[in-house]
């Protein structure tokens, strides 16, 4: 051990030896122009590739990008339309319902006077029947009172008729002088 402490202390540590600096020197320049020879290339290549790489993911993602934007708009644009078309379709059914609505009423309403119209055509004619008939009714017994006052029969059908017509005329007209005086009361 002294041996290799004696050897490898030098006079001066600050100052090389000479053959270790030149076989040094060779040895890096050998592995220099190895590592620039061949590895730099495939390393140079390698980062190309990468960079190309790159660009091109971003290139591609920028065109799917603008792609999503596109199908974006159209899919918005799409939206806008099927919301315009329901709020049509939704104003056309109001509309149609409010128009059968009113031809409904329309129809009710019709329906309504044709019932009342008939109603009072069968009132009149029912009235026009009773009153004929209580005419009828009232002319024989008018007769078969007036036979029965007067003590004679009245069995012509002419005396009965203006017997009749007579006492139905003054009973029109005392109703009638009866109604007009209550008018003006």
């Amino acid at each position: 051990m002294l041996h290799l402490l004696a050897a490898s202390s030098s006079p001066n540590p600050l100052v090389p030896n000479w053959t270790e600096v030149i076989v040094g020197a060779i040895g890096f320049f050998v592995v220099f122009f190895a590592l620039w020879k061949v590895l730099l290339p495939r390393i140079t290549a390698t980062l190309d590739e990468r960079t190309e790489k790159i660009e091109g993911g971003l290139q591609k993602a920028e065109e799917m990008q603008a792609q999503a934007r596109h199908v974006l708009e159209q899919y918005q644009a799409q939206l806008a339309e099927a919301r315009h078309e329901a709020a049509r379709l939704r104003e056309e059914a109001r509309e149609q319902g409010a128009g059968i609505i009113a031809e409904m009423r329309e129809q009710a309403q019709a329906e309504a006077r044709r019932i009342t119209e008939t109603a009072q055509a069968q009132i009149a004619a029912d009235r026009q029947q009773a009153f004929a008939s209580l005419r009828a009714e009232i002319g024989t017994l008018s007769v078969q009172l007036a036979s029965k006052i007067v003590g004679e029969s009245l069995d012509d059908d002419a005396r009965q008729s203006r017997v009749v017509d007579r006492f139905l005329t003054e009973l029109e007209t005392s109703q009638s002088q009866a109604s007009g005086a209550r008018t003006s009361s």
